[in-house]
């Protein structure tokens, strides 16, 4: 069942959990691309199908020996580029919490093809809000400092959502792993006025 949904301009927050939740209850975030992701990709496919079919027509039809056998080659290959990259879309990244178990991460391509990471629950030590800044833009980042392992674990590799969707994601995994959220926000306080 949908407990909370919302939106922005380029992203849509999906919290499902079950009507009464128990300690094992399965808690799924989902965060999916606005609806322009499934319309462009159609028509990139499209463009890539229409290519590769305007190629070999070309290359059949006016023989090998024509000077415009390398044009149809040329389309041929851009053709097959286009159809190869649009396979690439997102259409959804989920969070999918067990809480007696571990963490799921889900990956969801337009294509259909889902990308699945399980990190047991005993291997996190605590989730992580990073704001991130590069010399173009700044985001925020939901991570996983994980046991054994010296780099943060991204728990959206493709997609940046807004902080008022990681927000929720980010409590729910607190509340799982047992760390204190008022205690972790008062650390952050400190650090930032100190």
């Amino acid at each position: 069942m949908v407990n909370l949904s919302f939106s922005n301009k380029r992203y849509i927050y999906v919290h499902e959990s079950e009507n009464e939740p128990t300690r094992g209850a399965i808690d799924v975030h989902h965060v999916i691309i606005k609806g322009r992701g499934a319309t462009s990709y159609a028509c990139r496919k499209g463009i890539g199908v229409f290519l590769v079919l305007l190629a070999s027509s070309m290359y059949f039809l006016l023989g090998k020996d024509n000077p415009f056998s390398i044009l149809s080659w040329g389309f041929l290959l851009s053709g097959f580029f286009v159809m190869l990259q649009s396979r690439k879309f997102l259409k959804k990244e989920s969070v999918v919490i067990m809480p007696t178990f571990g963490i799921q991460l889900e990956t969801q391509y337009l294509s259909g093809k889902t990308v699945s990471r399980f990190i047991p629950i005993g291997k996190i030590l605590k989730p992580v809000l990073v704001e991130c800044v590069t010399p173009v833009t700044c985001y925020w980042s939901l991570s996983l400092l994980l046991r054994g392992e010296e780099q943060l674990t991204l728990v959206f590799k493709e997609l940046r959502p807004p902080l008022k969707m990681l927000v929720p994601i980010w409590k729910a995994l607190c509340a799982v792993i047992g760390t204190d959220q008022s205690e972790m926000i008062a650390e952050e306080e400190h650090v930032v006025s100190g």
